[in-house]
């Protein structure tokens, strides 16, 4: 909940920011009145400014350090799964990880037109790996940031899906494959799709292309955005719940309700958000390898 010494846009400020690590240029003066020196200086961010003016250079190392935790995460689950499949019937754990599995199967069976075995363990990765960063949007919102607090972290955000710098970072490795199996699957028949469709004339190649590199380009985008967009806002919501704790003791128990209620709502909206990034990926796989 907000301290004694934050207002409410300080508290919703500070947990929306995140732990960055990058290089300020010469001559920046520092929060604290300091000035960087010759050459600049790699530093953790202090405060939002400061990140900014990092430019590029700035990585989010709390966005980095949960999603590749997450991902080794997922890794050793299936890979203990792997190892303990038997012709018996599973139990605890196992069978709920063998449904997940054959749920992304049947996906992709109904989804993929194509043969590539490539597709089910990839659509297999970006559901769970998907869901397990924004699972972590029920963590509660003070726990983590104040626990590293006193460690001396003054900023964290534990949610990798709500920082768009991970959800382009999925979204472009799906580009990638995109252009790769267009190429692989169509060879010059790509170019020939790009330059005319929709209008199949010479004359109208300027503007075919203009139309299906939007339209490629789109893709990434809708996808990138949408997971962000969902998740950013519902971890908004909550952080705007716990700050009414700071509201009076009047204010708990609604608060306290409001945090179970939206919870529980969430639950859908993040296993929701990794299925719609999962079929769209399958979707636009299957149509780089339909050859016309």
């Amino acid at each position: 909940m907000a301290g004694e010494n934050q207002t409410v846009s300080e508290y919703i400020v500070h947990h929306l920011t995140n732990l960055t690590w990058g290089k300020l240029p010469e001559g920046y003066e520092r929060y604290d009145g300091s000035v960087v020196g010759e050459g600049g200086a790699w530093v953790m961010a202090h405060g939002g400014q400061e990140a900014s003016d990092m430019g590029f250079t700035a990585i989010h190392v709390d966005s980095m350090v949960w999603s590749v935790g997450l991902g080794v995460i997922f890794s050793w689950l299936f890979l203990r799964l792997a190892r303990q499949a038997n012709a018996g019937v599973p139990s605890g754990l196992s069978n709920f990880l063998e449904m997940i599995v054959e749920f992304v199967g049947n996906t992709v069976r109904d989804t993929f037109h194509g043969r590539n075995p490539l597709i089910a363990p990839l659509s297999l990765t970006i559901f769970v790996w998907i869901f397990l960063m924004n699972l972590m949007d029920l963590v509660p919102v003070d726990l983590v940031p104040w626990t590293l607090m006193q460690l001396g972290v003054e900023y964290h955000k534990i949610v990798p899906s709500t920082d768009p710098n991970i959800t382009f970072g999925l979204s472009i490795g799906v580009l990638i494959l995109i252009l790769f199996y267009s190429i692989k699957v169509k060879g010059f028949g790509f170019a020939k799709e790009l330059a005319l469709n929709p209008f199949n004339h010479w004359l109208f190649i300027p503007v075919n292309l203009f139309m299906e590199i939007v339209g490629l380009l789109a893709k990434p985008f809708s996808l990138a955005l949408r997971l962000f967009g969902n998740m950013y806002a519902g971890e908004m919501i909550f952080i705007l719940i716990a700050a009414l704790f700071s509201a009076g003791v009047a204010w708990m128990l609604p608060a306290g309700l409001l945090q179970i209620g939206w919870a529980i709502f969430h639950i859908l909206v993040i296993t929701l958000q990794a299925f719609i990034f999962m079929v769209l990926t399958i979707v636009y796989l299957s149509m780089a390898h339909e050859d016309h």
